[in-house]
């Protein structure tokens, strides 16, 4: 058994004195795992690091054994995301829900399409710039997997306009109107979800990121005795805090 596909690096864990496991984002086979011989030399351990995009040849008997990579470097991020608290703290995020979320060996290609795009972002702007299409990349996620929000009208009374709600129970957008007895027991939904031009406010950030990683708390992990990974919990933390004065004291270790 053999391919070749374009890849992300989530995670990579020692085997062996030499070996590395390397849990790999794949556009055409989904997440997938494979051995990398030598993984754990000084020369191949930079190539390996989160974030970083390679070409991954994986070989195996059967389809079902672990396989190797041989692996080709494409564009090396990890260095400069590591940089910055911001973008590492994205980039763990993207990695961790990736890894918690994705089914193993399911091709979803615009879940990683949109995953280099995130990660490039991450690379040039501030958690200001790159966050909303951080929460567009959860939505697409949910999406892909099943559980996609349905924004296109109001749950209760069928208009399109002045959508500022998500019911937590069916995912569904409410208008200011048809939510106004319940609107505490609903999600704010901010307007860039809905494509709005205009500019995205740190709390349009905190309602997206609160908003995904509700539904996918409720509908992806939980049903499979997973938790919201740590890191997108720091996430969380980040978007409220950033900016603040007193900001060291507060940033996420």
């Amino acid at each position: 058994m053999e391919w070749s596909d374009d890849a992300i690096v989530l995670s990579v864990r020692p085997l062996g004195e030499s070996g590395a496991i390397v849990e790999a984002l794949t556009r055409e086979h989904g997440r997938h795992m494979g051995l990398v011989r030598g993984g754990a030399s000084r020369r191949m351990k930079p190539l390996l690091q989160p974030g970083n995009s390679l070409k991954l040849v994986w070989r195996a008997r059967l389809n079902e054994h672990l396989g190797g990579f041989a692996i080709e470097l494409e564009r090396a991020r990890a260095g400069e995301l590591m940089e910055g608290r911001e973008a590492l703290t994205g980039l763990n995020a993207f990695s961790q829900i990736a890894a918690a979320a994705m089914p193993e060996r399911e091709s979803h290609a615009p879940v990683f399409i949109a995953g280099e795009i995130l990660l490039d972002a991450m690379m040039d702007d501030g958690i200001d710039h790159w966050a909303p299409l951080y929460v567009r990349w959860e939505a697409g996620l949910l999406d892909a997997l099943g559980f996609g929000l349905d924004l296109t009208h109001c749950a209760a009374t069928g208009t399109t306009d002045d959508l500022v709600y998500v019911s937590p129970r069916s995912g569904r957008a409410v208008s200011r109107g048809g939510g106004a007895l319940y609107k505490d027991r609903l999600l704010a939904l901010p307007p860039f979800l809905l494509g709005s031009q205009n500019a995205v406010s740190r709390a349009d950030i905190v309602a997206g990121l609160k908003l995904t990683g509700y539904f996918l708390n409720e509908r992806v992990l939980l049903p499979h005795g997973r938790e919201i990974p740590a890191a997108r919990l720091r996430l969380d933390e980040l978007a409220k805090t950033a900016g603040e004065s007193n900001r060291s004291s507060v940033w996420p270790t």
